[in-house]
């Protein structure tokens, strides 16, 4: 039984699973076909049906290594398939890319979307580099009908593949390039993730590769905080939706001053220690990348709700709300709660002019916000006079005589101790 709230789409889909025995169906034939009229009848269908990484899926969805697929316009297939993939992780290396000086209808130093970041990484050489052709031109992009196809996938519960048919269902493509040998599909986050949905390239290789006589070539951007992750695959089986491997990965940003370690201690320096906020929990958030990117998703937003965070988002409602909180901690969320849409984050005064800087001055400002807090403060300063981040009993220590809110037993501050360790070491790596 899992621990985990339960959200409105797990309440809708435990009544969908008892009215029509679902859990029945699938253990008799392998798969159940539902449609979107069904699902609408206890709550909107692309409300229920859109769970980019594992763990957005409903708890019933968990429970029994169920996964949901579109098969037509109108309907979808449950079944215990895995249509998953980790992410492998990224190299260290990040290369570096000029972006041409005489395009002035994009700010690059404020990539806020991700049709944005494409363009800029198509404007700036990088999806040319990668893809290494050097004549490349978009040609295809947005939503269209996949044709019809068949596909084997693998069922975790019976250890086979499983065969499903596809007809004229809705896919979406963020970019498309060609060149000479190749044409490249691109599917682009603006969001960090461990895992990502195999259809989101599986279904557009699909439909082209029997549209173009050259290669294609599938690949997965993800863009956040000026750094450009690209993922291109090759499914080794032209019907094996589970068939993919990764062909190569690389890392860029675009050419900018950085950030050196005398500049971070210059801010140390200087910084004024702050009161712990009352009311709001110590973070319990070690990733600060995961941290900013929920800013840089308000920042496109006038708000988001704790349920859009949560279903866009590669969190559960309790990760949703330990990044959300740890944003807040910081000064720089807000959250509010709506008779209608429940609770409602969005930036402060203060989050929104960190946004509006260049990307070094706006990392600055992270790290000024760090380090106005007395533990995350007291921790670089033992890494400054030992040169090695303090061991989790130390910083535990420096917790118990900083008056943290609300953390009192033992397990809590060890829990919490991982947030501090890893937000020095982010501050750390902006200078190395």
């Amino acid at each position: 039984m899992s621990s985990k709230p339960k959200t409105l789409n797990d309440k809708a889909w435990e009544k969908l699973f008892d009215k029509y025995n679902i859990l029945r169906c699938v253990g008799e034939s392998g798969l159940y076909e539902i449609t979107a009229k069904q699902i609408n009848e206890f709550r909107e269908a692309r409300l229920m049906t859109k769970f980019d990484h594992r763990i957005n899926l409903p708890i019933l969805f968990e429970e029994n290594k169920l996964s949901i697929l579109p098969i037509t316009r109108g309907s979808y297939v449950i079944a215990n398939v895995e249509a998953y993939h980790d992410f492998e992780s990224p190299v260290t290396e990040i290369n570096k890319v000029v972006a041409p000086d005489f395009i002035h209808s994009i700010d690059f130093e404020n990539i806020t979307s991700e049709a944005t970041a494409i363009n800029v990484a198509y404007l700036s050489g990088i999806l040319a580099d990668f893809i290494g052709e050097e004549t490349l031109l978009p040609t295809v992009n947005g939503r269209m009908s996949s044709d019809r196809f068949d596909f084997n996938i693998y069922n975790k519960v019976f250890s086979r593949l499983q065969n499903i048919t596809v007809v004229n269902s809705q896919i979406e493509v963020d970019g498309g390039y060609e060149g000479f040998d190749s044409l490249t599909l691109i599917e682009a986050k603006n969001s960090l993730s461990d895992d990502f949905l195999v259809r989101q390239l599986y279904y557009p290789f699909r439909l082209w590769q029997g549209k173009v006589r050259k290669p294609v070539k599938p690949v997965f951007l993800t863009y956040t905080n000026g750094v450009f992750n690209l993922y291109e695959y090759e499914f080794q089986e032209l019907n094996n939706y589970n068939s993919l491997v990764l062909v190569k990965q690389k890392n860029y940003t675009l050419e900018q001053e950085e950030i050196q370690l005398d500049e971070i201690i210059s801010l140390f320096n200087q910084v004024q220690l702050t009161e712990e906020p009352i009311g709001i929990p110590f973070p319990q958030a070690d990733s600060f990348k995961r941290v900013i990117n929920i800013c840089e998703l308000l920042n496109e937003n006038e708000f988001l709700t704790r349920e859009e965070i949560t279903y866009n988002y590669d969190f559960d409602i309790r990760q949703t709300n330990y990044y959300t909180d740890a944003c807040r901690y910081l000064g720089l969320v807000d959250k509010e709660r709506d008779r209608i849409e429940g609770v409602k984050y969005s930036l402060t005064d203060k989050g929104k002019s960190i946004f509006r800087l260049n990307l070094k001055s706006r990392n600055l400002s992270f790290v000024k916000c760090i380090l106005e807090k007395r533990s995350f403060n007291e921790a670089f300063r033992e890494y400054l006079s030992e040169l090695e981040l303090p061991s989790r009993n130390e910083i535990v220590k420096i917790m118990e005589e900083s008056g943290l809110y609300n953390v009192n037993s033992e397990s809590t501050y060890k829990r919490r101790a991982s947030t501090i360790s890893g937000w020095v070491n982010w501050i750390l790596d902006l200078a190395r």
